[in-house]
């Protein structure tokens, strides 16, 4: 049923305009502001962002269905290490085992739900099932990503990443040693035909893949490699990684975990074994303001189980740079 808004800003009154409406029609915020984004609030008869701050006497006016209330998505209170953020979007920091959006099974600790409690205008942007979200990591992967605030930052954004017109580095920690120190990997890639959920670039058939790499440092039986994406194909770094041969450290669904018992030294066999996941960190994307046009580069520092991993290394292994 329609519901009316006839609502007028009081003397006391100066917040902002999703938090007005949430707070008198007993909405979720970001109900609120998808509403608003949606030019169903109006504020003197004129849309108006959910951020705009209100004035005594402004006239709140529009209309909502009572049932909708149930399809938006939940705000979770989570802390977020949050690296830029301005109107138009929002960069992150990802943590290890945050899945990125809902969906089946994965309740409502996403970084969505996150955002949605710190950004609730996020809501009406883009996809409602995955608001804001114009890229992903996987959920055992860390590091940065960006997220969208508006519908035109949205568009741009969105367009970046599927024309590649954006800079995504990565490191990770690979069993055994490259056969040389820079190179590229270059393959077409598709879903595995005997398992739907895994993909791989053992078919000669699928969507072109190109990954740049280079390693930082060696060890007797793992490396550290930056990794450049020229293209951005699903687990991507993973499956190319392991179908040459060199499997990242801890992944549990292509060789890193499964080949932890092949590792020589007893010590360092125990501490592969009981990585959490996969040793994969995005740590650098540059992408194009979509407003202004402006280049801007954002590096996460990977987190302190890749550190930690790395000093076990340092320790037992016999480190060399190349």
């Amino acid at each position: 049923m329609e519901e009316k808004i006839d609502l007028v800003a009081g003397r006391d009154t100066a917040s902002r305009l999703d938090v007005f409406v949430s707070q008198h029609l007993s909405l979720s915020r970001s109900h609120a502001a998808r509403l608003i984004g949606q030019g169903r609030v109006l504020v003197d008869g004129a849309r108006k962002r959910p951020s705009f701050r209100l004035k005594p006497g402004m006239h709140v006016s529009g209309a909502w269905e009572e049932e909708e209330e149930a399809g938006v998505l939940p705000a979770t209170e989570t802390a977020l290490d949050i690296v830029h953020e301005d109107p138009w979007f929002v960069v992150v920091n990802k943590p290890p085992g945050m899945v990125v959006h809902p969906g089946a099974g994965t309740g409502t600790d996403t970084l969505v739900n996150a955002l949605l409690a710190r950004y609730p205008e996020i809501g009406t942007v883009g996809d409602p099932g995955r608001p804001g979200i114009v890229h992903r990591l996987d959920k055992l992967t860390s590091g940065v990503m960006v997220v969208a605030r508006t519908g035109q930052a949205h568009a741009a954004l969105s367009a970046a990443f599927k024309a590649h017109a954006h800079r995504r580095e990565y490191l990770a920690v690979c069993y055994g040693r490259m056969p040389k120190k820079t190179g590229t990997i270059e393959t077409f890639m598709q879903r595995n035909p005997k398992d739907r959920t895994r993909m791989t670039s053992r078919s000669g058939q699928g969507r072109r893949a190109v990954t740049h790499w280079e390693v930082l440092a060696e060890w007797q039986e793992f490396s550290l490699l930056r990794l450049r994406l020229e293209t951005g194909r699903t687990h991507q770094i993973r499956v190319h990684l392991s179908d040459a041969g060199h499997p990242v450290a801890g992944d549990p669904v292509y060789g890193g975990r499964r080949r932890a018992g092949s590792v020589a030294d007893t010590r360092l066999r125990m501490y592969v074994k009981g990585l959490g996941r996969q040793m994969l960190h995005a740590a650098t994307l540059g992408i194009r303001h979509p407003d202004t046009g402006e280049y801007m580069e954002f590096t996460c520092d990977m987190p302190d189980d890749m550190k930690a991993f790395l000093a076990v290394l340092d320790e037992i292994g016999d480190v060399s740079s190349p």
